[in-house]
């Protein structure tokens, strides 16, 4: 991922991410003039990410019932009242950039991705949740469902610089937890085992990889750093630094490589695949 890093002095430094945004869409609205336009309007006449960022969720999750006007204003109110919110938006951004290759910058993200745009509307419903309004979180979460095909509970925590690619399937509950650096491709669940009430989801690791259609099932935790394979059935506890695959899933190799989420290595063992003939 060299080509996303620029060189300072004797060190590498990533470029910061709202003064690359906005160099992005000058060259775009240069290159594309018929883009220009909404360029200007979603990112180039903001001062800040927190602006552009609060004006792109209201146009994407406007509708006849809640004009883009008043879902603004509940996202900068959110954003002013924890600009943390804000600071974990970029390192999502920039979790996006690193870790996708087939994102070519920022732009593409912030306007396109359904995954990168969920995950910030669940952060404003997150807030909202916490401070008592869930009238409006579940609004929120309903409209992220409908357009995103994403489908996250306000009550869940997600940590910072998480990369959601595709988004297409995602449901995670109200119990479970999602720890910093995780990436998740689409048709994961992080769901229940039944209709009991009470602590029943997934708490998710720092830098785990959960796999396209992975099944993560029950209050159960995956450790830091362990790796679940493409659809596989979770149902009991994976230790850090492990992978887990199959229906339902075992351990396959432990320790997996030392940062799968970052990596994206969704590959297994050699030794797996002895006894198969291709």
């Amino acid at each position: 991922m060299a080509q996303h890093l620029e060189v300072v002095g004797a060190s590498t430094q990533a470029p910061p991410v709202w003064s690359a945004l906005r160099n992005e869409a000058e060259h775009v609205a240069r290159s594309e003039p018929s883009l220009a336009s909404s360029l200007n309007a979603v990112i180039l006449r903001h001062d800040n990410l927190s602006d552009a960022l609060s004006y792109q969720l209201a146009r994407k999750l406007a509708d006849q019932e809640l004009r883009a006007m008043s879902l603004r204003e509940v996202a900068e109110e959110a954003y002013e009242a924890d600009p943390g919110i804000v600071k974990n938006a970029e390192a999502d951004l920039r979790a996006v950039f690193e870790r996708d290759p087939a994102c070519k910058g920022y732009v593409q993200p912030f306007l396109y991705f359904k995954g990168f745009l969920s995950l910030q509307t669940h952060r404003v419903s997150h807030w909202l949740w916490n401070n008592g309004r869930d009238a409006m979180a579940f609004y929120l979460q309903s409209r992220m469902s409908e357009l995103f095909q994403v489908d996250i509970h306000p009550a869940a925590p997600i940590g910072q610089g998480v990369f959601i690619d595709h988004g297409t399937g995602i449901v995670i509950g109200e119990t479970a937890r999602v720890g910093d650096d995780v990436s998740m491709l689409h048709g994961v669940t992080l769901g229940g085992t039944g209709a009991e009430r009470g602590d029943r989801h997934p708490k998710i690791g720092r830098g785990v990889l959960l796999g396209a259609g992975a099944k993560v099932l029950g209050n159960i935790t995956v450790g830091d750093y362990a790796k679940i394979a493409s659809g596989s059935v979770v149902l009991k506890s994976v230790p850090a630094h492990c992978t887990a695959a199959g229906v339902p899933a075992r351990l396959v190799n432990c320790p997996t490589c030392p940062e799968p989420a970052r990596s994206m290595d969704h590959t297994l063992a050699a030794e797996l695949y002895e006894d198969y003939v291709i």
